[in-house]
């Protein structure tokens, strides 16, 4: 029966359906990363829980989502809090009256050193970060287990994994997303719950427009010396994320959970 439902699963990827009749969270739908996996994800055919703390944005990239086909609703609020965290799972089955993908790409980028962060800093960079992705997997969980299976897919960032001049917070962030990645991976493989995370290098994003401002330098001259430190020498494309996010969220990644996904173009590796 195992080896039948494998090849039932091969049969609708081959057939352009990785993603046929699955329901997804996506959060930090609004831009970047987020707005390309749930494009991504609709046009593999996944009804779609959109989340983002900016309205405007998420509306704009649900029409997207509606414009390829696929089928979404929109869960506007601050992943840090408890309270939207919540919605999102109750979202999904209210409209779509199951649970399948968890993708928590929602990120706060607060980087500094600990002889400059507050505590302000530290809370609003692990709230998003960590204690968001925490809540949401606590209230979907339960709809995985029912299920019988399910994938959650945490965006990370090489970040987690190198040591960064003053990225402190960001970096210490990102590697506790890693661990938790793989303590929940453990906890729930008896229920065929698969936990994975994806991590990607310098991506061309509003995130890293904001970084070239934050340092007092044109995005060009960012591109330039972020670009020479991958092995490629360039910076990454959202879309190149998304296709490993939807990589991990898919049946075709039926035997992994605990693993990352390293999206950086050799960054990490040289």
């Amino acid at each position: 029966m195992v080896f039948r439902e494998i090849s039932r699963r091969s049969d609708m990827m081959q057939n352009g359906m990785r993603l046929q009749d699955k329901v997804a969270i996506v959060t930090g739908a609004g831009s970047g990363i987020g707005e390309a996996t749930a494009i991504l994800f609709a046009q593999q055919g996944a009804k779609l829980v959109l989340n983002d703390i900016d309205e405007g944005n998420g509306k704009r990239v649900l029409k997207k989502v509606k414009a390829a086909g696929g089928k979404g609703v929109l869960v506007t609020g601050d992943v840090s809090l408890e309270e939207t965290a919540k919605a999102l799972p109750a979202a999904a089955i209210k409209n779509f009256k199951k649970l399948d993908i968890v993708v928590n790409n929602a990120a706060n980028f607060t980087q500094m050193g600990v002889e400059r962060a507050e505590m302000s800093d530290w809370l609003k960079v692990f709230g998003v970060n960590v204690f968001g992705p925490a809540f949401i997997c606590k209230y979907a969980i339960p709809h995985l287990k029912k299920a019988g299976k399910g994938s959650i897919v945490n965006v990370a960032s090489m970040s987690g994994v190198i040591a960064q001049p003053d990225f402190t917070t960001y970096n210490a962030s990102k590697g506790a997303v890693l661990q938790m990645t793989r303590c929940m991976a453990l906890d729930l493989a008896p229920f065929n719950v698969r936990v994975n995370s994806v991590c990607p290098g310098c991506i061309d994003t509003t995130a890293t427009k904001k970084e070239a401002v934050r340092i007092g330098i044109s995005y060009e001259e960012w591109t330039r010396n972020a670009a020479v430190k991958h092995m490629l020498n360039r910076i990454g494309e959202p879309i190149e994320v998304a296709n490993a996010i939807l990589f991990m969220a898919s049946d075709e990644s039926s035997f992994m959970t605990a693993a990352t996904i390293m999206v950086d173009g050799g960054y990490t590796e040289w």
